[in-house]
């Protein structure tokens, strides 16, 4: 995913990484310090949602490509985000997906054809070009789901991380509980595992490398992965690169 691309933190407000899962790494402080007890969970999440107020950002370009299996497609995307909406342009054919992010959540709307729609509650687990990333990991409307809860703590590659895990409020796409690993000084997500309402992993997002961009450092690549709930193995590997924004 699953995250703005590029966004600084400031002392009166911070922006998240809501990309779905463009921007993973924020500057600035934001847990540092942080001792037990755990903090609340939802507070956590506010340092990773984004708000309307974000910066302007220029045109990125990127691509999906599978690694499991390895067809050999790659599908490019513009990627842009202003006036608190972040738009995933694809091509032949064209397909434009649309994020428009709003305090209470997010609303994720689809345009082919040049018809546009809103996407339809049961088609949240829809692949996006045959890949492992569906509309629901776009979107990440599980950082918006309430009741987050601070389960513990473990370093990902060096971070030293929460682990917050949230349960779905309804029976919408396809998971029942996510696990976010947050990097307790800056907010950024280091990774995230989804289950589904039998407990069983379906779903993993990595973060691979990042790039400088101005201020902030943001994904160059992620990997995201999909599960067989019944064996646990992996079943479909797609990574996501954005290409060096100078």
């Amino acid at each position: 995913m699953f995250s703005s691309i590029c966004l600084s933190v400031s002392l009166k407000q911070r922006f998240a990484a809501g990309l779905g899962f463009v921007v993973l790494f924020l500057l600035g402080g934001g847990m540092a310090g942080a001792q037990e007890p755990f903090p609340d969970g939802n507070k956590v999440l506010e340092m990773v949602r984004m708000s309307q107020a974000m910066q302007e950002l220029p045109k990125l370009t990127g691509r999906l490509r599978n690694d499991v299996p390895d067809d050999g497609v790659k599908h490019p995307f513009e990627l842009t985000m202003a006036g608190g909406k972040i738009l995933f342009s694809f091509k032949n054919p064209v397909e434009v997906i649309e994020l428009d992010l709003a305090a209470g959540g997010t609303k994720l709307n689809r345009s082919v054809g040049g018809k546009n729609a809103a996407v339809a509650e049961g088609a949240y687990g829809t692949p996006v070009r045959g890949t492992s990333v569906n509309y629901e990991d776009l979107s990440m409307r599980f950082l918006y789901w309430p009741g987050a809860k601070v389960m513990g703590s473990a370093t990902v590659s060096s971070m030293n991380c929460w682990v917050v895990r949230v349960v779905n409020p309804d029976r919408r796409g396809p998971y029942h509980t996510v696990d976010v690993w947050v990097h307790k000084d800056s907010g950024a997500i280091a990774k995230m595992e989804a289950h589904d309402r039998s407990a069983k992993k379906v779903k993993s997002f990595s973060v691979k490398k990042g790039q400088r961009y101005k201020k902030a450092w943001i994904l160059k690549q992620m990997q995201v992965e999909s599960h067989d709930p019944a064996s646990g193995k992996v079943n479909g590997r797609t990574y996501m690169d954005i290409d060096d924004p100078k």
